[in-house]
Order: structure tokens, then sequence, then C-alpha cells
């Protein structure tokens, strides 16, 4: 019934610890993918340790193209995607399957647990997890997180898949998208825990991350409450830009 998804690049010290979360599941999945995105560390001598895995191997492109590899060779009804510094608590799969069955629904996440530099971080009110129609509550920034979501696979033939054109913030494109047309059953479990701190994440080699929200946001401008979001995210950045002389993003801030 699910297909488990991990996308890894260079995360041999961190993979394991997610790939054993799958395997402890008290609901074990129809299979697990790993595709690993063109590692140049010892990631595939890594993947050699573990039995009943399906390893994909392919030129480095970015975790979008990973992701969408991943979700073309799954044979699942529901997909699950980790993160490969992420991992899942023992009954994820099981509670989570049993809320799509007992309710009917095609898309859900988790609550989760935050470790950053191994310490748990209190979340705030505003990351509030989203629970069912919730386009508006996202558009400012994501608060549903990959390694928390289940999703039946029959949505990305209607929504289309990860846009491989956006480097970072390609899960806030992908939710938005969905949302505009299903809303997300919460699961208020804790059942993933999210790790940060690690120097190799994407949100540590990206500056502005809102440039890139903002084309995930400009495939809805038609939108009036998504215009002026995009309109205050211009505003920010704009202002940050001409401090800094940041000629390559005031060039880019133009186009909205």
């Amino acid at each position: 019934m699910i297909s488990v998804i991990i996308c890894t690049y260079n995360r041999a010290n961190l993979l394991p610890r997610a790939i054993l979360s799958v395997q402890k599941q008290t609901l074990q999945p129809l299979e697990i993918i790993v595709i690993d995105d063109g590692s140049t560390d010892n990631t595939i001598q890594v993947l050699k340790n573990f039995k009943k895995i399906r390893v994909i191997s392919k030129k480095n492109s970015g975790i979008s193209s990973a992701r969408n590899l991943g979700i073309k060779l799954s044979c699942g009804k529901y997909i699950a995607f980790l993160d490969d510094d992420d991992e899942w608590h023992e009954d994820k799969l099981k509670l989570q399957m049993s809320l799509h069955e007992a309710n009917n629904i095609s898309f859900s996440h988790t609550n989760e647990i935050w470790i950053h530099n191994n310490k748990e971080i209190k979340q705030k009110k505003h990351h509030k997890k989203p629970d069912g129609w919730s386009f508006y509550e996202n558009i400012d920034f994501c608060k549903i997180s990959p390694s928390t979501v289940m999703i039946k696979k029959s949505i990305f033939d209607e929504i289309g898949l990860f846009d491989e054109e956006l480097e970072v913030c390609e899960d806030f494109d992908m939710w938005l998208r969905i949302l505009k047309f299903y809303p997300i059953k919460l699961l208020e479990k804790t059942l993933t825990t999210k790790y940060a701190g690690e120097s190799s994440q994407l949100s540590f080699k990206y500056f502005a991350m809102d440039r890139f929200r903002i084309i995930a946001l400009a495939k809805h401008i038609e939108d009036k409450q998504v215009r002026a979001m995009i309109d205050k995210k211009v505003t920010i950045l704009k202002k940050g830009a001409i401090k800094h002389q940041n000629r390559e993003l005031i060039e880019f801030l133009k186009a909205f």
C-alpha cells in the first residue's frame, strides 16, 4: 500500500538512522526506495549494509528531480517521504494509514519534534500544523514538513510532480498546489523527528529563501491574497537588497 521514498545526497553519516526508522515500523511499507542523487561520499557503501531496500543512483540534479524519480518508480497507492536526516517513530505509518482508511482522505501529515544541535526546539504558535482546507494558512511559509506527509499517489497525476526549476522551497510549492484542490488531515500525534543544524542542509546553502517562495506563489498570482503576500515579500527583500547592494536580487524582484 505504501511506498516510502528517501532521497539522499552525501549524508552517509545520517542516512542509516532514517532507513532504520522505516524498517522498525509496526506497519511495514510495500517498498523502501532510496534515491541517491549523485553522492560523492561513501553513501553507496553504507546502503549495501541494508536489505529489502531499492537503491537507485542518479546524476546529481537536486531534491525535486530525486523525489520525482522516486514517485515515478513507486508501486504503492500511497507515498510517504522521509528526508535522509529525519526519522519516524515506530507507529507512524500504522497510525497514518489508519487515519486515511477511517476518513477516506488523500493527504495527511503528523506533528513532529524539532531537534537542533541535539537540543529540542520549542515550536511557536504560528508553527501550528494546519488541518483541513488550509491554502491561505500556508502562503507565508510552509507549515507542512515532507517527512510527515502521506499522500495518495494519484494526486501527482492531477497536480503534477515537484518543480525541478526550484532549488529550494519545492515542498512549499507542491503543498500549495495540492492545497488548492485538497484539504490536509492532521494526525495530532508526534510521530516524526526533524533534525536541523547540519551545514549541508539546503536552508543553510541559500540566502533570501523568500525569493523561491515568491516564484512558487507567482503560480497563484491571480488570487488577491497571494498577490498581497508576494508584494509583502518583495518589499522586505527589496529593502535588504538595496541595503546590501545586491544587484542580482534587485533585478530578480523587478519581475514581481
